[in-house]
């Protein structure tokens, strides 16, 4: 056994978004044969009613208050000095001195980093004060920000290419530092190698998983989709996933203007339904006959079981989205972007369906709306797939060797 400092940039629990389902079972992992210190964040007050039950998984726990605005003013001033926003987002002088506590305390054999950002509690400390350092950067977030720049106008494209620039350097930092550090994706990885070329042999990829059990089709679940009597049934286009991220804005907004409208004209009952936390005004403006805005939803399973088709149009995404393995392991056919099914191991075209512009999503929908049966076949071979290749168990099995703290020493 081991006893690890595991730091991560939002409470791991619960698991209701990309991220926090990776860092939750990361968590459960870890815990299994090793003591665990955790340091986080709780950045949405909803999220105090969880502490405890985080607490119950890691008694070893400390959460520090982040409030989004007041970060966001703060991270501002990171402009004079050149650092990356994101860094002094998360800075907390709280979490800080538990970090330096923690580890004068304690014998620590390893800190396993949730995001790289984390990274900044322990990096600066001396070799003889820090132990090996693991990171998950998950994804290659400096290249998310420059895609962002791509998407937006002055001045924000300016500010996104800025954040950008200072954190691919920080994250280079970081990785040279770290004992090993992981991508969720081979490509991810080479994404990343090929702006760190220095970091060559210490970087490897640690897929994403999905608990299959708990999404599994259940044929006593209820539809959320309710019908009027004497009206045509719903044919629902289902969307999940938090709503105050602006990838799952954009997503949403291009689907419902540049989409849903083609499609009813041959579908007039479709309906999407956007599903998760926090809506923006810019998404709630669409709700309508066509588009229902769920908002928070206690159980995300029964959209995703009843379904027709499961729509994942993302012109902005990194590596493996939990929101498709969980669509899958529920048996329902995925039209995501090609970005996406190309970070997966799935087969295109029988295990889900790709799709890039939107011409290319009218066509995919239509076709899998026309032909039941095979949109029937894709959705159980989708969950198939699953089964066979998303274990988190099996992925996250990955990280063990290096805990023992005579390995790779």
């Amino acid at each position: 056994m081991a006893t690890l400092l595991y730091l991560v940039h939002r409470l791991p629990y619960p698991p209701n978004k990309g991220d926090k389902v990776r860092s939750y079972h990361l968590l459960k992992h870890l815990v299994k044969q090793h003591q665990v210190f955790l340091g986080t964040f709780v950045d949405d007050p909803a999220d105090e009613a969880y502490v405890e039950t985080v607490r119950a998984i890691c008694p070893d726990l400390y959460v520090a208050r982040l409030n989004p605005r007041f970060a966001k003013v703060r991270s501002l001033t990171a402009l004079a000095t050149g650092q990356a926003l994101s860094l002094r987002y998360y800075q907390d002088a709280g979490l800080q001195a538990w970090v330096e506590q923690t580890l004068r305390d304690n014998v620590i054999d390893a800190t396993v980093i949730f995001s790289g950002v984390m990274a900044q509690y322990v990096e600066h400390l001396t070799a003889a004060k820090a132990p090996p350092m693991l990171v998950d950067f998950v994804d290659v977030d400096s290249a998310k920000w420059t895609q962002y720049a791509e998407q937006h106008r002055w001045p924000m494209s300016g500010l996104y290419r800025r954040e950008g620039e200072r954190l691919l350097a920080y994250e280079r930092t970081v990785a040279a530092q770290a004992k090993k550090s992981f991508f969720v994706t081979n490509k991810e990885v080479e994404l990343f190698l090929d702006q760190a070329p220095e970091c060559t042999g210490t970087v490897e990829s640690m897929s994403n998983g999905v608990d299959a059990d708990f999404f599994a089709p259940d044929s006593a679940r209820a539809s959320p989709f309710i019908n009027q009597p004497g009206e045509p049934a719903q044919v629902p286009l289902v969307f999940t996933g938090a709503m105050d991220y602006w990838p799952n804005i954009d997503a949403v907004i291009w689907f419902a203007q540049d989409m849903l409208p083609a499609l009813r004209k041959t579908w007039p009952t479709l309906c999407f339904y956007i599903v998760g936390r926090s809506p923006p005004p810019s998404v709630l403006a669409l709700a309508g006959d066509a588009v229902v805005v769920t908002g928070t939803v206690d159980d995300v399973r029964p959209y995703l079981q009843h379904a027709a088709i499961v729509v994942a149009p993302l012109r902005v995404a990194r590596g493996i989205q939990n929101k498709i393995l969980e669509a899958m392991a529920m048996g329902r056919p995925v039209v995501a972007a090609l970005s996406c099914v190309q970070a997966m191991d799935a087969r295109d075209g029988d295990e889900l369906i790709s799709a890039e512009t939107a011409e290319d999503f009218l066509r995919e929908i239509s076709a899998l709306l026309h032909d039941a049966q095979r949109a029937g076949a894709i959705g159980q071979a989708g969950r198939t797939r699953v089964l066979q290749s998303y274990s988190w168990d099996a992925h996250l099995s990955k990280i063990d060797r290096y805990l023992n703290p005579t390995v790779g020493a």
